[in-house]
């Protein structure tokens, strides 16, 4: 798999009470960091590249394709979020199988391919339990194991870790960015951790009020004192 260019090119999205304005470009196969205040408008950008929002202005396009008008099911992605998204009654095995195909339905060799990649997340021997038998951690391994599964160009994931602590945290990004570095995803990570930010990622994003600020490579990218907002953001 080869990871796609992700643009938002002069990308406006409304709703009551405010306006958005994104203009930004995910290099294939790259990780981006995106962080700025709460909303500010960071899980909308998300939502716009999935399809899950619907911009009034601009394009989004996906490699050499513009999905503006494509549904979510149509788009080259696969997004993890905070909540983990797995369906509760059912056991861990058909929540990923779900990654494979969009219904309960299974083939030969599905089995195996769903014991591959509970294995790659380190849940091997899991496949039998629901999602209220698992931790928060390893409910989020499940839901990583179904999009690495689907084997999309693009990976969104929107603060999949926020509620675990600080070293469950620190584990699942470092999956995160193995696997990435196997398959060549595309990787849009939403975080409130500027520093872990600027550990994980090759670039970050700056959004504040709905707009997308800045952006740069992630190690200098906190240290920046050219940035409107970003000081006041960090606690500066």
């Amino acid at each position: 798999m080869i990871g796609e260019q992700v643009v938002l090119d002069n990308v406006g999205f409304d709703r009551p009470g405010s306006s958005m304005f994104f203009d930004a470009t995910f290099d294939s196969g790259t990780i981006t960091a995106i962080i700025g205040p709460s909303g500010a408008g960071k899980s909308t950008l998300l939502n716009l590249v999935a399809g899950f929002e619907t911009p009034t202005s601009g394009r989004v396009r996906i490699g050499d394709r513009d999905v503006t008008g494509l549904s979510p099911a149509e788009r080259p992605v696969s997004m993890v979020f905070q909540d983990n998204n797995l369906f509760t009654h059912l056991t861990v095995e058909t929540n990923i199988a779900l990654g494979i195909r969009p219904r309960i339905s299974r083939q030969p060799g599905d089995r195996e391919t769903i014991s591959e990649a509970l294995e790659r997340v380190g849940l091997t021997g899991f496949e039998k339990r629901l999602p209220g038998e698992l931790s928060g951690g390893e409910r989020q391994r499940v839901a990583i194991a179904r999009a690495w599964l689907r084997r999309k160009p693009v990976l969104l994931l929107d603060e999949p870790f926020a509620a675990l602590g600080p070293k469950l945290r620190r584990d699942m990004l470092h999956l995160i960015r193995t696997l990435q570095a196997e398959t060549g995803m595309t990787t849009v990570l939403v975080t409130h951790q500027p520093d872990e930010a600027a550990g994980f990622a090759e670039k970050i994003v700056f959004i504040d009020a709905g707009k997308t600020i800045a952006h740069g490579p992630a190690q200098q990218f906190l240290s920046r004192t050219d940035v409107p907002g970003l000081a006041e953001y960090l606690g500066r």
